[in-house]
Parts: C-alpha cells; sequence; structure tokens
C-alpha cells in the first residue's frame, strides 16, 4: 500500500553519513530494523561494483541521479521515518577531493533535498578493507570535511561514536527527537 502525499510529507528523513568505513551501512540497517521501516543503501555502490572501470568525473551525475531515485521510490515505503545510508554531500566531498569541484547540477540537487536530522559517524571504528575504499590514511581529514558540510548544511545533526552499543543509544535518541 502507497503512503498517500499528505502522508509523505509528514516522513522524516534521516541521513546516516560519514567518512568510509565507519559503520554507516551497519547503523542504517539497525535503525531501520529498530524503528520498523525502510533504509535507503548507498546506490554508489551498486554502480560502482558494476562500471567495470575506474569511475570519472562524469559517473558522479549519474550516481547522484540514481541515490535520489532511490530515496524517492522508498519514500512510499516508509514508517514516519526513512533511514539513508548516505546522501549527494558524500558525491560532493568525493568529487571536490578527486576532481577539484563539483558539478553544478549535484550542488544544485544537495540544495533541494531536505533531511530532518543527520547522524555523523566518526572513525572510531577499525578500518575494514574494501575495494571501493580509497583512503585509510586520510580518515581525520575526511570526518573534518563531513562535519564542516553537516554544519554548514543547517540540518540538525549527532555525532555517532564509540562502541557499537553507544553508537546505536546516541542514534535513537537523535531520531526519538525528531518524531
Amino acid at each position: 500500500m502507497f503512503a498517500s502525499n499528505e502522508t509523505l510529507h509528514e516522513i522524516k528523513k534521516v541521513c546516516v553519513i560519514g567518512p568510509e568505513c565507519t559503520g554507516k551501512s551497519e547503523l542504517s540497517n539497525f535503525l531501520a530494523s529498530h524503528y520498523k521501516t525502510c533504509w535507503v543503501p548507498e546506490y554508489a555502490r551498486a554502480y560502482l561494483d558494476k562500471l567495470g572501470r575506474p569511475y570519472q568525473d562524469h559517473d558522479l551525475i549519474k550516481i547522484s541521479h540514481g541515490q535520489i531515485r532511490l530515496e524517492d521510490e522508498w519514500l512510499s515505503d516508509a514508517n514516519k521515518i526513512m533511514i539513508c545510508d548516505t546522501n549527494l554531500i558524500t558525491i560532493k566531498i568525493w568529487s571536490e577531493h578527486k576532481y577539484g569541484s563539483c558539478s553544478d547540477e549535484i550542488l544544485r540537487l544537495i540544495h533541494e533535498r531536505k533531511y530532518d536530522l543527520y547522524l555523523l559517524c566518526y572513525i572510531d571504528v577499525l578500518w575494514v578493507q574494501d575495494p571501493q575504499r580509497e583512503h585509510p590514511d586520510k580518515r581525520e581529514h575526511f570526518w573534518q570535511v563531513y562535519k564542516n558540510e553537516v554544519i554548514n548544511s543547517g540540518t540538525p545533526f549527532v555525532e555517532i561514536n564509540g562502541d557499537w552499543s553507544s553508537r546505536q543509544q546516541k542514534a535513537i535518541d537523535g531520531i526519538d527527537g525528531i518524531i
């Protein structure tokens, strides 16, 4: 059953964000289960798995559109909140890091997308090697970049750090504060 337009506007969008390998997907999955709702996976991961070559700057626009499409598709299945495992800010950060700039289209899309809460995951978890992870030596740098982006967004945020149970509780407390 699809939610009505009125109901869709009442759904709170929570974005789990942070540098690579900080437990975002695991936390997103946990929160969706806890709140009996859906979570939107990171589109870039599936896109890059199927790409068959190193990504280029034009791929980032396609990834942005894919991420938005996933969010829009899952919104009707959300139960009061929708958990997003990252958003377009991540694409902006990688674009600026790798190519020195970010396309105007991605910046426009970021400006158009609104979230009710960011859960900003800290780097105090063990690094796990993965072919899509690029910078184990720059975790502190990227933490600061993500933190600045989230602060500048004007959206409320909660820093998620500590052991797994602390991370879970901080996330739940943050979400409970907006619903």
